[in-house]
């Protein structure tokens, strides 16, 4: 299905108690990803490699009041904020990318005040052409 939840993030003012809270009272893996020179980022693990749900990070609250956010992954963050704007949504955060070749994120305040998180992955390099391999020679049965 198009445009589904695929990261969520998680703004502490102290990231060590969050971490340790969140360690504790769920058992996730919270461990330091690295991102561009700047802010501290924590990629949190929630389920086992296959299983059902999304995994997020936690990162140092840049902003008062900055809130839990759903990324929604899109196939175009300029097209989708056209639309929230073209439905009464207002973007708070221009699209910026987050590095690594990880593509671009935006946010968005939607009708009801809820801060949501758009994601746009890179485009996939195209893929090299397969060597063409001539016909293959049929095996030569041995004389008796």
């Amino acid at each position: 299905m198009p445009n589904s939840v695929m990261h969520f993030e998680i703004p502490a003012d102290d990231v060590a108690r969050a971490k340790a809270f969140y360690e504790k009272t769920f058992g996730w893996t919270i461990k330091l990803f690295p991102m561009p020179a700047g802010d501290e980022y924590f990629g949190i693990t929630t389920k086992k490699k296959g299983a059902p749900g999304i995994n997020g990070g936690l990162m140092k609250r840049k902003m008062p009041g900055q809130p839990f956010t759903n990324y929604i992954t899109v196939k175009s963050i300029d097209a989708m904020n056209q639309m929230v704007q073209a439905n009464g949504g207002i973007v708070v955060l221009p699209k910026q990318g987050i590095g690594k070749g990880m593509g671009w994120i935006s946010a968005f305040k939607d009708t009801e005040n809820n801060i949501i998180g758009l994601h746009e992955m890179p485009a996939a390099p195209p893929r090299k052409a397969s060597a063409k391999r001539g016909p293959k020679k049929a095996a030569k049965k041995k004389r008796k």
